[in-house]
């Protein structure tokens, strides 16, 4: 019978020394080399590796959803750490911040996606 003990998920970057950088001191995450990787250590517990690929595609998806209570002041502080935020037009549109207003349009939470060094995209979500 499978018993797994622990689970965690991984994603490829092409620049460990970017990442670290940027888990690390734009997003103050805990960052220890792992291996060939690193281990970025998540909010609340559970860690994520991230593994050097030299043919990196980045993810077209969001990979990481980052939790925070207000989501205004998130994006606030990170565009000051200099992280850019996407901006959406077709389907639901995000505002001029880069924040889609999901709670007010009965569309789900409010969410604003972000990449990587890598173009892995990121998201913080209003809970």
């Amino acid at each position: 019978m499978f018993e797994a003990k622990a689970a965690f998920s991984g994603f490829s970057v092409d620049d460990l020394t970017k990442a670290k950088t940027f888990y690390q001191e734009t997003l103050g995450l805990n960052v220890d080399r792992d291996g060939v990787g690193l281990g970025l250590h998540m909010p609340g517990g559970g860690t994520v590796f991230a593994y050097p690929k030299k043919d990196h595609q980045p993810a077209t998806f969001t990979i990481l959803n980052f939790e925070v209570d207000d989501i205004d002041v998130a994006v606030d502080e990170l565009t000051r750490r200099g992280v850019r935020f996407e901006h959406y037009e077709d389907g639901p549109q995000t505002d001029g911040k880069g924040i889609l207003r999901g709670k007010s349009q009965n569309l789900g939470p409010n969410i604003a996606w972000f990449k990587d060094p890598a173009g892995n995209v990121l998201a913080v979500i209003e809970r």
